[in-house]
């Protein structure tokens, strides 16, 4: 009976030991740990958590971020005459009946012009002791008046100091001290994956708060392109995309890194809805330093141009000429006396390199060309009847025509934008002139808007020379000064020259 007893109490106190080793090796433990006793297990970053992260960048960077409110006095005149008839050549809904076309237009042609105020609503960042915020050129575009509203509350009028609608980028400066200033990161390290915050004033005036609002995310994607399908006259081109939260009212808002430095600047979402889809876009901030220091001081951005017309290579294109793989690209037109012709360089060759690096596809030379400094020197490497060459080229300046053809429009003259007239704009207007320039735009209170005339006027001749498409108009105004007699579908106007 006393060996049972002992084998039994050795039996328990075995037992016990086991359960203490296997409850601390498996944590176990009955002991309930208190919260700052628990093992952190949160992502961390430069050994800040997460959380303190983004915490510290929202109360640093996130105060040098800005609000800016703009608006824009847009006129409409009255005495503008209405079509009836559908844009899709359908048939007008009050038939045609001409005299109720008289009667409507006659009674409308006696409005008086009326005028009436665009608000916008954008974010900037400050990055200078003396007030220099930058943002986006699409936010301050052709404002009348632009109010500045920090993240403490205080207001102050804005100054556009310099501006570029090609990369959609702008300096404003207001008149205040002591102001909280972000740093600039550098975007070419960025890494698919790595975390970043946009901060910006989404809804500013609807939330009626001054701070910024922060949202974190990662970079989705890098050297992203728009194109110019979202607006004919940026080149929205090598982007960053991100998931971070973007909506409107965040562009021109800083995209940072979890230092706090800016990496980005936010400029685009890409959505079914208009409102967050989680795909986002910024300008990487390297393309800003380029051009930051010529706006402050308000000259004109020059970007560097080749003159050719180029294509990706695919592999039956790869295979006829002989190539070895699909880097490089081909040229597909030379354009007249450009840099490109002066080089050398012809149709049908195939840039490899250019300025000592290689090319792989349509967009990284066009991003290489801009970037140079007009004037340099630059060595092409390229593939002509499958011997390799080397051609110097001296980059020259992209001409402002070069624009304008690719949109079909001249800029404007005496406040004036032009379109050559088509088919499809003749029949929408019932417009019976076969040939003419029409009028697509006319600014508020320029020459042409005080001679009187409005968008949808034909003309049809200058000075008495004919104007029968864009580039008479062109020619025809190229050195015309003083007073200028049009001759529109409506009649005579004068457009004096002071």
């Amino acid at each position: 009976m006393k060996r049972k007893i002992i084998f039994f109490g050795l039996a328990l106190v075995i037992g016990l030991i086991v359960g203490l080793l296997v409850a601390a090796r498996l944590d176990f433990s009955p002991v309930v740990q208190s919260q700052g006793e628990r093992q952190d297990t949160s992502p961390s970053f430069e050994g800040f958590r997460m959380e303190d992260a983004v915490i510290n960048v929202a109360n640093t960077t996130g105060k040098a971020v800005v609000s800016i409110s703009t608006e824009h006095t847009a006129k409409m005149r009255g005495g503008r005459q209405f079509y009836f008839g559908s844009p899709f050549g359908q048939e007008s809904p009050f038939g045609e009946d001409e005299s109720f076309h008289r009667f409507f237009n006659d009674f409308f042609s006696q409005m008086p012009d009326q005028e009436y105020k665009q608000t916008g609503l954008g974010s900037g960042v400050i990055i200078n002791a003396e007030g220099y915020i930058l943002t986006n050129e699409h936010v301050v575009s052709d404002a009348d008046k632009i109010t500045v509203t920090l993240s403490d509350g205080r207001e102050f009028k804005g100054e556009i100091k310099g501006e570029d609608s090609r990369s959609d980028l702008a300096i404003i400066k207001i008149n205040a001290r002591n102001l909280p200033l972000a740093n600039l990161g550098d975007s070419d390290n960025l890494k698919i994956g790595q975390w970043v915050v946009a901060i910006g004033n989404p809804f500013g005036f609807a939330l009626q708060n001054p701070e910024p609002t922060v949202t974190a995310g990662v970079i989705s994607a890098l050297h992203r392109s728009l194109g110019r399908t979202v607006s004919r006259e940026r080149d929205y081109n090598d982007l960053i995309q991100t998931d971070a939260a973007i909506n409107p009212g965040n562009s021109g808002g800083p995209l940072v890194n979890l230092k706090g430095e800016i990496v980005g600047i936010n400029v685009a979402i890409f959505s079914t809805s208009g409102g967050y889809q989680g795909v986002g876009f910024a300008i990487p901030v390297n393309s800003a330093k380029r051009i930051i220091s010529r706006l402050i001081e308000g000259k004109k951005i020059l970007y560097g141009w080749l003159g050719v017309t180029v294509q990706d290579l695919n592999e039956d294109l790869v295979k006829y000429f002989g190539l070895l793989d699909q880097n490089g690209v081909l040229v597909s037109k030379i354009l007249e006396n450009s840099p490109a012709q002066k080089a050398g360089i012809k149709e049908s060759d195939v840039i490899k390199q250019f300025d000592n690096k290689s090319v792989n596809n349509v967009r990284e030379l066009l991003s290489s060309v801009a970037k140079i400094e007009v004037g340099r020197k630059v060595k092409v490497n390229i593939i002509r009847e499958k011997k390799e060459l080397t051609l110097e080229v001296e980059i020259g300046e992209r001409p402002q025509e070069i624009e304008e053809a690719a949109q079909g429009v001249s800029g404007a003259w005496r406040g004036l934008e032009v379109q050559d007239l088509d088919s499809d704009i003749a029949r929408r207007f019932r417009i019976e002139e076969k040939k003419g320039v029409v009028v697509i735009d006319v600014a508020p209170n320029s020459l042409s808007d005080e001679a009187g005339l409005i968008p949808g006027d034909i003309i049809l001749e200058i000075n008495k020379q004919p104007a029968q498409s864009t580039s008479d108009y062109k020619k025809i105004i190229k050195d015309l000064k003083g007073d200028a007699l049009i001759k529109t579908s409506r009649g005579y106007f004068l457009l004096k020259n002071q």
